[in-house]
């Protein structure tokens, strides 16, 4: 265990002088937890591989889950892409800095740990005033995957950080909520056609936007055994109840919850009820349940900003199962529906 530094910024006029002792535990091979306009990331200097690995050490993460880069002005990812494409300069000048991650071909020279061993490099610039400055000030390509122990739910405020990593890295850096929510889109750029790994915040209406109508592939055509992104294999996003993720008709699923909040109240078991505004008239008011509101089932992004914060209070009321309504798959609600998922396991059950 060491002596964590816990350091409070103002999002809105980062302190340069706290920042600058972050970039000096980077750039001397230490571990900085920072704020993005998604979630807390935990970083590493990639051309240091022994800091890189210590990312996977520190957070429990498999070796072959690759990490994403973060860069702070456009010449870097020259730096570090062997090739960039028209396509990749068009989405970069259009989407960055902000919550997109592209795939490309890699260069020599950037360590096998950072990409897990794959012929491709994850590259994004993120727009949180204090990631920015941080990165600007260290100077260097940063790696940094989510700040919290592999496989729970993302960390979207700094308190979450502190209560998965403190005394295990060298600064935590704690700005209070992000922005977001989720993780950025991961989008591949290697392959014949874009293709979406990981849904986020940049949606894929927004990319074909500017690509075109049916140029970009969704997550579910991607067919492979190994992880290409993060976030694409392994079970992600859990808090420690069971997560029963349901689809169907909202009527459907308040018959549903009413049935199970009924089991709940005569055991004497505590439930959660991750679900929308629109539902609450459907959850009575009762001791063994928690409704936890995604916000309006109409506005994803409420729903996108709110979700992991939720999933961590399930786990600070000691509740026991949770009932989670699939949100609409349209904007950032697909990248709300992948967490879900990936959270309850990779099961939805379809209520009729």
């Amino acid at each position: 265990m060491i002596k964590t530094e816990i350091i409070r910024v103002n999002p809105e006029a980062p302190d340069g002088e706290a920042l600058a002792q972050a970039a000096a535990i980077l750039r001397q091979g230490g571990l900085v937890a920072f704020p993005t306009e998604t979630v807390y990331g935990l970083g590493a200097v990639i051309y240091n591989r022994t800091s890189v690995q210590k990312i996977f050490t520190v957070k429990g993460r498999p070796g072959d889950n690759p990490l994403i880069v973060h860069i702070y002005r456009e010449e870097q990812l020259h730096e570090l892409a062997r090739e960039t494409s028209a396509t990749a300069l068009i989405l970069a000048r259009r989407f960055w800095p902000g919550p997109l991650t592209m795939i490309l071909p890699k260069k020599e020279g950037i360590p096998a740990e950072v990409s897990a061993g794959l012929p491709t490099v994850a590259v994004r610039w993120p727009s949180h005033p204090v990631a920015r400055e941080l990165l600007r000030q260290t100077d260097r390509p940063v790696a940094a995957p989510s700040a919290n122990l592999s496989g729970r739910p993302s960390p979207t405020r700094g308190s979450h950080v502190i209560a998965d990593l403190d005394g295990k890295v060298e600064m935590i850096i704690d700005a209070g909520p992000t922005g977001v929510g989720v993780e950025s889109t991961v989008l591949d750029l290697t392959s014949a056609r874009p293709r979406i790994l990981r849904p986020g915040g940049v949606t894929r209406e927004m990319l074909e936007a500017v690509l075109g109508e049916g140029s970009v592939d969704a997550p579910e055509q991607v067919k492979t055994d190994r992880p290409l992104a993060p976030g694409m294999k392994y079970r992600h996003y859990a808090p420690q109840a069971p997560i029963h993720f349901m689809a169907g008709a909202p009527a459907s699923i308040h018959r549903f919850l009413q049935g199970r909040i009924e089991e709940a109240r005569q055991a004497g078991k505590k439930i959660g009820i991750l679900a929308y505004d629109e539902d609450r008239s459907a959850v009575p008011s009762l001791p063994e349940v928690e409704f936890l509101s995604l916000g309006r089932r109409t506005n994803p992004a409420e729903g996108a900003e709110r979700l992991f914060h939720l999933l961590r209070l399930c786990d600070q009321v000691g509740v026991e199962e949770i009932y989670a309504v699939a949100p609409p798959r349209t904007g950032v609600g697909e990248a709300v529906y992948n967490r879900l998922f990936k959270a309850a396991g990779g099961k939805v059950e379809e209520i009729k």
